[in-house]
């Protein structure tokens, strides 16, 4: 007797699973668990300060510019929290609304550094060749001059001021990043997936764009918030040599220059402009020195 074979029912075809996107909840929470407390401690510092600079206009308790010579130097009191300066003028008032042009200023700065160097090191990475060998020797030849010789050399020319101050620290900020840049490009170029970007034909521009730009938007970032530190000195020391924010401007620097004479008799002249200096810095370096350190366990080093 023979046994009939019938065609076996196919099997359910067990539907695929999708891979499930996170959530940006999720990612923010993700992005939040893995930073160092650097840079938890650094963001809050520098938070508390960016809000105070923003609602300073609406919180100083009198006219930053107005003088009292009969209220000169008058120590800390419940009218006058930080005292007045040699002009009769609020010390708090001045330290809110001079750090708006501190912080503003060097912001400006090492964003068009930022900005500019990232370019022109993407740029020299993926052309190397000659235009690779110009664009770093001119990287190198400015990487060498000082800011101060800049500003000098610009205030001489163009007269002191804000335009000035932003110029000379943007002519020689930018090649920190243009190297770096540089850097990280030529080790994404010899990833696979930008060979197979190659070879598929997609444009520069793609590659640029989709590729590399989003691989090198961290270690900027942090080499970013390491320098807005040192602009930040940098604003404060050219300012007070005279080089970058003129009197009667409010600038921490400038009170700190108008406080010489009478850090003995009213230390707190000096106190407080160099403590706000010191704590923005601080406050956007470990920013950057937290971030730097997730940068560095990202690619494994």
């Amino acid at each position: 007797m023979t046994i009939s074979h019938f065609p076996s029912a196919p099997a359910a075809v067990m539907p695929m699973a999708t891979p499930k996107r996170p959530s940006n909840l999720a990612r923010f929470t993700d992005f939040i668990r893995r930073r160092h407390w650097t840079f938890y401690a650094g963001s809050a510092i520098f938070l508390v300060i960016i809000l105070l600079l923003v609602i300073a206009p609406w919180i100083s308790p009198y006219d930053p510019a107005k003088q009292s010579l009969r209220l000169r130097l008058n120590a800390p009191s419940a009218a006058y929290w930080l005292g007045t300066d040699h002009l009769g003028r609020d010390v708090l008032s001045r330290l809110l609304i001079g750090g708006r042009f501190t912080v503003t200023i060097a912001a400006i700065t090492v964003i068009l550094s930022v900005v500019i160097g990232t370019f022109i090191g993407i740029i020299s990475g993926r052309s190397r060749g000659i235009l690779d060998e110009v664009l770093m020797r001119i990287v190198d030849l400015l990487i060498a001059i000082p800011d101060v010789v800049i500003a000098i050399f610009l205030v001489a020319i163009f007269g002191p001021g804000y335009g000035t101050l932003i110029a000379s620290l943007t002519i020689v900020g930018w090649t920190p990043f243009a190297r770096l840049a540089r850097g990280l490009t030529l080790s994404i170029n010899s990833r696979e997936y930008i060979r197979a970007a190659e070879v598929l034909g997609c444009t520069r521009r793609f590659i640029i764009f989709r590729h590399i730009i989003p691989n090198t938007i961290w270690p900027i970032a942090a080499v970013a918030f390491l320098r807005f530190g040192h602009k930040l000195i940098t604003v404060g020391g050219l300012s007070f040599l005279g080089l970058g924010v003129q009197p009667p401007a409010a600038d921490w620097a400038l009170m700190l220059a108008d406080a010489q004479a009478y850090a003995e008799r009213m230390p707190v002249l000096v106190i407080a402009p160099g403590l706000a200096i010191f704590l923005a810095a601080l406050s956007v370096t470990w920013i950057g020195h937290g971030l730097n350190l997730e940068t560095k366990k990202t690619n494994g080093h």
